[in-house]
Protein backbone atom coordinates (compact mmCIF):
# COMPACT_ATOMS: atom_id res chain seq x y z
CA UNK A 1 0.00 0.00 0.00
CA UNK A 2 2.86 2.38 0.84
CA UNK A 3 4.33 1.88 -2.62
CA UNK A 4 1.06 2.37 -4.47
CA UNK A 5 -0.23 5.35 -2.45
CA UNK A 6 1.99 7.95 -4.21
CA UNK A 7 0.83 6.69 -7.62
CA UNK A 8 -2.80 6.85 -6.49
CA UNK A 9 -2.34 10.44 -5.33
CA UNK A 10 -0.67 11.65 -8.53
CA UNK A 11 -2.86 9.61 -10.90
CA UNK A 12 -5.45 12.43 -11.44
CA UNK A 13 -2.66 14.81 -12.47
CA UNK A 14 -1.07 12.20 -14.71
CA UNK A 15 -4.44 11.52 -16.33
CA UNK A 16 -5.00 15.21 -17.06
CA UNK A 17 -1.50 15.62 -18.50
CA UNK A 18 -1.99 12.54 -20.68
CA UNK A 19 -5.38 13.62 -22.00
CA UNK A 20 -4.89 17.35 -22.45
CA UNK A 21 -1.18 17.51 -23.34
CA UNK A 22 0.42 14.26 -24.48
CA UNK A 23 -2.64 13.05 -26.41
CA UNK A 24 -3.08 16.50 -27.98
CA UNK A 25 0.52 16.52 -29.18
CA UNK A 26 0.24 13.01 -30.57
CA UNK A 27 -2.96 13.92 -32.46
CA UNK A 28 -1.45 17.12 -33.85
CA UNK A 29 1.36 15.28 -35.66
CA UNK A 30 -0.80 13.21 -38.07
CA UNK A 31 -3.32 16.08 -38.27
CA UNK A 32 -0.61 18.29 -39.81
CA UNK A 33 -0.56 15.94 -42.82
CA UNK A 34 -4.29 16.25 -43.53
CA UNK A 35 -6.56 18.89 -45.03
CA UNK A 36 -9.06 18.68 -42.18
CA UNK A 37 -11.55 21.52 -42.24
CA UNK A 38 -14.93 22.24 -40.76
CA UNK A 39 -16.19 18.81 -41.86
CA UNK A 40 -13.60 17.17 -39.56
CA UNK A 41 -12.69 14.60 -42.23
CA UNK A 42 -9.16 13.21 -42.00
CA UNK A 43 -8.00 13.28 -45.62
CA UNK A 44 -4.24 12.89 -45.80
CA UNK A 45 -2.49 15.21 -48.23
CA UNK A 46 1.18 14.48 -47.52
CA UNK A 47 3.36 17.55 -47.06
CA UNK A 48 0.95 19.91 -48.81
CA UNK A 49 0.38 21.94 -45.63
CA UNK A 50 4.10 22.55 -45.25
CA UNK A 51 4.33 23.56 -48.91
CA UNK A 52 1.48 25.99 -48.27
CA UNK A 53 3.45 27.31 -45.31
CA UNK A 54 6.39 28.11 -47.57
CA UNK A 55 4.08 29.94 -50.02
CA UNK A 56 1.91 31.73 -47.46
CA UNK A 57 2.36 35.51 -48.08
CA UNK A 58 1.61 36.32 -44.42
CA UNK A 59 4.32 34.07 -42.96
CA UNK A 60 7.24 36.56 -43.38
CA UNK A 61 5.22 39.26 -41.60
CA UNK A 62 4.17 36.87 -38.85
CA UNK A 63 7.74 35.68 -38.29
CA UNK A 64 9.13 39.23 -38.12
CA UNK A 65 6.34 40.32 -35.75
CA UNK A 66 6.94 37.29 -33.54
CA UNK A 67 10.66 37.88 -33.14
CA UNK A 68 10.20 41.62 -32.55
CA UNK A 69 7.51 40.93 -29.96
CA UNK A 70 9.57 38.26 -28.18
CA UNK A 71 12.83 40.25 -28.25
CA UNK A 72 11.33 43.52 -27.00
CA UNK A 73 9.06 42.01 -24.35
CA UNK A 74 11.78 39.73 -23.02
CA UNK A 75 14.57 42.31 -23.01
CA UNK A 76 12.62 45.29 -21.71
CA UNK A 77 10.16 43.66 -19.32
CA UNK A 78 10.16 39.91 -18.61
CA UNK A 79 13.90 40.02 -17.94
CA UNK A 80 15.03 43.64 -17.84
CA UNK A 81 12.23 45.24 -15.82
CA UNK A 82 11.91 42.13 -13.65
CA UNK A 83 15.59 42.28 -12.70
CA UNK A 84 15.47 46.02 -12.04
CA UNK A 85 12.38 45.71 -9.84
CA UNK A 86 13.87 42.83 -7.86
CA UNK A 87 17.13 44.71 -7.27
CA UNK A 88 15.32 47.85 -6.15
CA UNK A 89 12.69 46.20 -3.94
CA UNK A 90 15.28 44.06 -2.16
CA UNK A 91 17.44 47.10 -1.50
CA UNK A 92 14.81 48.85 0.60
CA UNK A 93 12.92 47.99 3.76
CA UNK A 94 11.30 44.54 3.55
CA UNK A 95 7.88 45.93 4.42
CA UNK A 96 7.85 48.39 1.53
CA UNK A 97 9.57 45.96 -0.82
CA UNK A 98 6.92 43.30 -0.20
CA UNK A 99 4.17 45.92 -0.58
CA UNK A 100 5.49 47.10 -3.95
CA UNK A 101 5.94 43.55 -5.26
CA UNK A 102 2.38 42.72 -4.20
CA UNK A 103 1.05 45.76 -6.09
CA UNK A 104 3.01 44.74 -9.19
CA UNK A 105 1.48 41.24 -9.01
CA UNK A 106 -2.09 42.56 -9.27
CA UNK A 107 -2.20 42.55 -13.11
CA UNK A 108 -1.26 38.85 -13.13
CA UNK A 109 -4.30 37.94 -11.02
CA UNK A 110 -6.60 40.29 -12.94
CA UNK A 111 -8.85 38.57 -15.52
CA UNK A 112 -7.27 38.83 -18.95
CA UNK A 113 -10.33 40.41 -20.55
CA UNK A 114 -10.50 43.12 -17.88
CA UNK A 115 -6.79 43.83 -18.20
CA UNK A 116 -7.06 44.00 -22.00
CA UNK A 117 -10.04 46.36 -21.85
CA UNK A 118 -8.09 48.67 -19.54
CA UNK A 119 -5.30 48.93 -22.09
CA UNK A 120 -7.84 49.58 -24.85
CA UNK A 121 -9.27 52.44 -22.80
CA UNK A 122 -5.84 53.87 -21.97
CA UNK A 123 -4.74 53.95 -25.63
CA UNK A 124 -8.12 54.69 -27.19
CA UNK A 125 -7.29 56.98 -30.16
CA UNK A 126 -10.39 59.04 -29.49
CA UNK A 127 -10.79 61.94 -27.09
CA UNK A 128 -12.02 59.63 -24.30
CA UNK A 129 -8.81 57.58 -24.08
CA UNK A 130 -6.90 58.06 -20.81
CA UNK A 131 -3.61 58.82 -22.59
CA UNK A 132 -5.20 61.49 -24.78
CA UNK A 133 -6.99 63.01 -21.78
CA UNK A 134 -3.63 63.38 -20.01
CA UNK A 135 -1.91 64.68 -23.14
CA UNK A 136 -4.69 67.22 -23.69
CA UNK A 137 -4.30 68.34 -20.08
CA UNK A 138 -0.64 69.22 -20.65
CA UNK A 139 -1.29 70.82 -24.03
CA UNK A 140 -0.24 68.01 -26.39
CA UNK A 141 -2.44 66.88 -29.25
CA UNK A 142 -4.15 63.50 -29.50
CA UNK A 143 -1.99 60.47 -30.28
CA UNK A 144 -3.13 57.35 -32.12
CA UNK A 145 -0.69 54.71 -30.87
CA UNK A 146 -3.24 51.98 -31.55
CA UNK A 147 -2.87 52.46 -35.32
CA UNK A 148 0.57 54.04 -35.64
CA UNK A 149 2.58 51.91 -33.17
CA UNK A 150 0.45 48.90 -32.14
CA UNK A 151 3.53 46.79 -31.38
CA UNK A 152 4.39 49.22 -28.58
CA UNK A 153 0.93 48.66 -27.12
CA UNK A 154 1.11 44.85 -27.01
CA UNK A 155 4.70 44.86 -25.74
CA UNK A 156 3.68 47.15 -22.88
CA UNK A 157 0.58 45.11 -22.04
CA UNK A 158 2.35 41.74 -22.11
CA UNK A 159 5.48 43.04 -20.43
CA UNK A 160 3.61 44.66 -17.57
CA UNK A 161 2.16 41.24 -16.69
CA UNK A 162 5.21 39.16 -17.60
CA UNK A 163 7.68 41.13 -15.49
CA UNK A 164 6.02 39.95 -12.29
CA UNK A 165 7.22 36.34 -12.57
CA UNK A 166 10.86 37.24 -13.07
CA UNK A 167 10.58 39.83 -10.30
CA UNK A 168 9.44 37.19 -7.81
CA UNK A 169 12.06 34.62 -8.88
CA UNK A 170 14.90 37.14 -8.82
CA UNK A 171 13.75 38.67 -5.52
CA UNK A 172 13.63 35.25 -3.86
CA UNK A 173 17.09 34.43 -5.19
CA UNK A 174 18.55 37.72 -3.99
CA UNK A 175 17.02 37.37 -0.52
CA UNK A 176 18.50 33.86 -0.24
CA UNK A 177 22.06 35.17 -0.67
CA UNK A 178 23.88 34.98 2.70
CA UNK A 179 24.17 38.41 4.28
CA UNK A 180 27.87 37.78 4.95
CA UNK A 181 28.66 38.43 1.27
CA UNK A 182 27.17 41.92 1.47
CA UNK A 183 28.85 42.65 4.80
CA UNK A 184 32.21 41.66 3.35
CA UNK A 185 31.61 43.91 0.32
CA UNK A 186 30.59 46.77 2.62
CA UNK A 187 33.74 46.36 4.70
CA UNK A 188 35.78 46.57 1.49
CA UNK A 189 34.03 49.85 0.70
CA UNK A 190 31.96 48.59 -2.24
CA UNK A 191 28.97 50.69 -3.27
CA UNK A 192 25.53 49.48 -4.38
CA UNK A 193 26.35 49.29 -8.08
CA UNK A 194 29.64 47.47 -7.55
CA UNK A 195 28.04 45.03 -5.07
CA UNK A 196 25.21 44.34 -7.51
CA UNK A 197 27.61 43.68 -10.37
CA UNK A 198 30.19 41.67 -8.43
CA UNK A 199 28.10 39.91 -5.77
CA UNK A 200 24.38 39.80 -6.56
CA UNK A 201 24.32 39.09 -10.29
CA UNK A 202 26.94 36.30 -10.27
CA UNK A 203 25.14 34.54 -7.39
CA UNK A 204 21.75 34.57 -9.16
CA UNK A 205 23.20 33.59 -12.55
CA UNK A 206 21.18 30.36 -12.79
CA UNK A 207 17.94 32.16 -12.02
CA UNK A 208 18.73 34.67 -14.76
CA UNK A 209 19.32 31.85 -17.24
CA UNK A 210 16.13 30.06 -16.21
CA UNK A 211 13.90 33.13 -16.61
CA UNK A 212 15.51 33.97 -19.96
CA UNK A 213 14.88 30.48 -21.32
CA UNK A 214 11.42 30.07 -19.81
CA UNK A 215 10.12 33.48 -20.83
CA UNK A 216 11.49 33.16 -24.37
CA UNK A 217 9.62 29.89 -24.93
CA UNK A 218 6.54 31.26 -23.19
CA UNK A 219 6.44 34.38 -25.37
CA UNK A 220 6.72 32.31 -28.54
CA UNK A 221 3.35 30.73 -27.69
CA UNK A 222 1.74 33.84 -26.17
CA UNK A 223 -1.18 35.49 -27.94
CA UNK A 224 -3.89 35.99 -25.31
CA UNK A 225 -3.47 39.74 -24.76
CA UNK A 226 -2.67 40.37 -28.42
CA UNK A 227 -5.94 38.68 -29.36
CA UNK A 228 -7.91 40.76 -26.85
CA UNK A 229 -6.29 44.13 -27.60
CA UNK A 230 -5.53 44.14 -31.35
CA UNK A 231 -6.49 40.68 -32.70
CA UNK A 232 -3.33 40.88 -34.79
CA UNK A 233 -4.21 44.19 -36.40
CA UNK A 234 -4.23 46.72 -37.71
CA UNK A 235 -3.38 45.13 -41.07
CA UNK A 236 -1.51 42.23 -39.39
CA UNK A 237 0.98 44.63 -37.79
CA UNK A 238 0.79 42.69 -34.50
CA UNK A 239 -0.07 39.24 -35.79
CA UNK A 240 2.33 36.73 -34.22
CA UNK A 241 2.84 33.03 -34.90
CA UNK A 242 0.68 31.66 -32.09
CA UNK A 243 -2.19 34.04 -32.89
CA UNK A 244 -1.99 33.29 -36.61
CA UNK A 245 -2.20 29.58 -35.81
CA UNK A 246 -5.27 30.19 -33.67
CA UNK A 247 -6.92 32.28 -36.38
CA UNK A 248 -6.15 29.63 -39.00
CA UNK A 249 -7.80 26.95 -36.89
CA UNK A 250 -10.78 28.73 -35.35
CA UNK A 251 -11.51 31.56 -37.79
CA UNK A 252 -10.61 29.93 -41.11
CA UNK A 253 -11.30 26.38 -39.84
CA UNK A 254 -8.18 25.04 -41.57
CA UNK A 255 -7.28 22.62 -38.81
CA UNK A 256 -4.73 20.67 -40.85
CA UNK A 257 -2.78 23.77 -41.84
CA UNK A 258 -3.00 25.11 -38.26
CA UNK A 259 -1.55 21.83 -36.99
CA UNK A 260 1.35 22.21 -39.44
CA UNK A 261 1.94 25.75 -38.17
CA UNK A 262 1.93 24.39 -34.62
CA UNK A 263 4.53 21.74 -35.47
CA UNK A 264 6.82 24.34 -37.03
CA UNK A 265 6.48 26.49 -33.89
CA UNK A 266 7.24 23.45 -31.72
CA UNK A 267 10.35 22.81 -33.80
CA UNK A 268 11.46 26.43 -33.31
CA UNK A 269 10.87 26.05 -29.57
CA UNK A 270 12.88 22.83 -29.42
CA UNK A 271 15.82 24.43 -31.25
CA UNK A 272 15.65 27.51 -28.99
CA UNK A 273 15.49 25.33 -25.88
CA UNK A 274 18.46 23.29 -27.09
CA UNK A 275 20.49 26.46 -27.62
CA UNK A 276 19.70 27.62 -24.08
CA UNK A 277 20.62 24.19 -22.68
CA UNK A 278 23.94 24.29 -24.51
CA UNK A 279 24.59 27.74 -23.06
CA UNK A 280 23.79 26.53 -19.55
CA UNK A 281 26.07 23.50 -20.02
CA UNK A 282 28.89 25.73 -21.21
CA UNK A 283 28.44 27.92 -18.12
CA UNK A 284 28.47 24.82 -15.90
CA UNK A 285 31.61 23.40 -17.53
CA UNK A 286 33.34 26.77 -17.26
CA UNK A 287 32.50 26.92 -13.55
CA UNK A 288 33.81 23.39 -13.01
CA UNK A 289 37.06 24.25 -14.79
CA UNK A 290 37.49 27.36 -12.61
CA UNK A 291 36.93 25.26 -9.49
Amino acid sequence: MKKTLPWILISPTLAMITIFFIAAVIITIPLAFTNMGLSFKWTFNGIQNFESFMRDPLIPTVIINTFIFVALTLTLFNFGMALLLSLLTTSINDKWGNFFRTIWMLPRITPSVVFGLLWLWIFDPGSDGLLNILLRFIGIGQQDIFHHAPMVLIVLANGYVGASMGMMIFSSAIKSIPIEYYRAASVDGAGWFYTTRRVTLPLIKWHLLFITAYETLSLFTSYEYIYIITNGGPINMTNVWALYTYQTAFSNFSFGYAAALSLVLVAVGIVTGFIYLKGINIQTNTKNIEL
